[in-house]
């Protein structure tokens, strides 16, 4: 692929602009020299005199159609021989043929236009041009004639939007444009190609720091922002990894003094012993659920092509078999790339979510609008209106709906928004009028023409 050099952004625009008006001034130029001047259109006294005397209109063997009308006034005349001597032969002519008073037969005629050589002149003997009837006129003209009632006869020519000259030069013009289009196009795309490139690069960081560096090629302006993003995407790499690795190392510490507290409960009173033994276990199972956050971040992972409602039904059947009122209601086929271990996290944590807080998960897979949509449904008192957001922050359990009896760490949904935004999706809850919650995961459909396996962003790159 031809690339522009690396010069100013500014500079390729010009470039743009200046190289497109040289090719439509060329194109111009070659036009002008290269097609002839319009012939105008000639009419001879007898044709009009014709039309007068028939009151039809005519077409003239090498003029426009002549229109014929009943005016109350003649045409405004402000100098009888404004048209020079042909003019005021004409005049005479038409009077002469038509046996009526010079004064009453006007005429008129537009500002003269630049016209190539009459070609039917030349076909004339001069006898037929010293003759009255064969008296010639060129271009539009205005002829009125005096009818004895008083009332005039108006001869005009049916003007055009656009003369058949004018027509070609514009049919050139446009080929000439349609033949610069292809490279005024190249050219725009070579200038905006490293654009887009940057904004799909910054659209993929927000999912996936792990991403490659970004190689793109293009002004001076781009090659800096180039490099001040690939400097941030590795700041924002080594801070995600120090995150991640200090969160895990704190949450293994902390183990070790808790099981120190384990022992040292034993000594407490039976009824502070039990409220004690609660907060370590309540502890170690947020301390256990980080480090499994942890891991799922940290651990590599491939995208594969995978078929939602299957997932789903698996999910299901499997809190089914443990007696739990789980079911699929609707299960079209909705095929995403992604990876299993990760979707099937965020399944069953939509599902044990249900189950814990709603008594029972009714699920649904279908596509809409290009995306997979999953739902997950529960029987539930549903999440108060303005702490639905909250619902998705790590370790946190909303006071009614999310108790300490339910169990669980509060990273349940978190790590459900983490896998959607991981996979280009989106997770959102809604409080059914029915009663109960709903949880909506939308995720891309899978393109046929998408290889089958390509590196997935990690729950912590969100």
């Amino acid at each position: 692929m031809i690339r522009l050099p690396a010069t100013s952004l500014y500079l390729q625009a010009l470039g743009l602009v200046v190289a497109t008006l040289i090719a439509v001034l060329v194109a111009t130029t070659v036009v002008i020299l290269n097609i002839p001047p319009p012939s105008p259109d000639i009419y001879t006294v007898n044709e009009v005199a014709q039309v007068i005397r028939t009151g039809k209109a005519a077409q003239p063997a090498e003029g426009r159609l002549l229109e014929i009308r009943h005016v109350d006034k003649p045409p405004l005349v402000t100098d009888p021989s404004n048209g020079g001597r042909r003019h005021v032969n004409f005049r005479a002519g038409l009077a002469s043929v038509l046996k009526a008073p010079l004064e009453n037969v006007v005429l008129t005629q537009d500002a003269p236009r630049i016209y190539g050589p009459p070609p039917r002149l030349a076909h004339r003997a001069a006898a037929e041009l010293g003759a009255p009837e064969q008296t010639v006129l060129f271009g539009p003209f205005q002829a009125a004639v005096r009818q004895p009632g008083g009332e005039w006869l108006l001869v005009t020519p049916r003007h055009a939007i656009l003369e058949p000259w004018q027509q070609r030069i514009l049919l050139v013009l446009a080929a000439a444009a349609i033949a610069v289009t292809p490279v005024a196009w190249w050219f725009a795309r070579q200038l905006a190609a490293p654009i887009a490139a940057f904004a799909r690069a910054a659209e993929r960081l927000g999912r996936d720091p792990d991403a490659p560096p970004l190689d793109v090629r293009g002004s001076s302006e781009v090659g800096a922002a180039v490099a001040a993003f690939n400097l941030m995407q590795e700041r924002l790499r080594r801070y995600v990894t120090n995150r991640t690795t200090m969160v895990a190392a704190i949450a293994h510490d902390l183990r070790t003094p808790l099981t120190r507290l384990r022992f040292r409960i034993e000594a407490a009173p039976e009824e502070l012993r039990a409220k004690l033994a609660a907060d370590i276990d309540e502890m170690d199972e947020m301390i256990s659920g980080t480090l499994a956050f942890v891991q799922d971040a940290t651990r590599p992972v491939e995208r594969t092509k995978l078929e939602v409602s299957s997932l789903v039904e698996t999910v299901m059947d499997e809190a089914a078999e443990t007696g739990a009122n789980a079911a699929v209601e609707r299960a079209e086929r909705a095929v995403v790339d992604g990876d299993p271990i990760a979707l099937k996290r965020l399944v069953t944590n939509l599902v044990d979510n249900a189950l814990k807080f709603g008594s029972s998960a009714r699920g649904r897979v279908f596509a809409e609008a290009g995306m997979a949509v999953l739902e997950v449904d529960d029987d539930g008192p549903g999440v108060p209106e303005g702490e639905i957001e909250r619902a998705f922050e790590p370790f946190q359990r909303l006071e009614g709906s999310r108790s300490r009896e339910t169990g669980g760490a509060g990273l349940g949904l978190a790590v459900v928004r983490a896998i959607a935004r991981g996979h280009g999706g989106e997770v959102t809850l809604q409080n059914r009028a029915e009663g109960g919650l709903r949880a909506r995961v939308t995720l891309p459909l899978a393109l046929r023409s998408a290889p089958n396996r390509q590196p997935v962003p990690t729950p912590a790159a969100v």
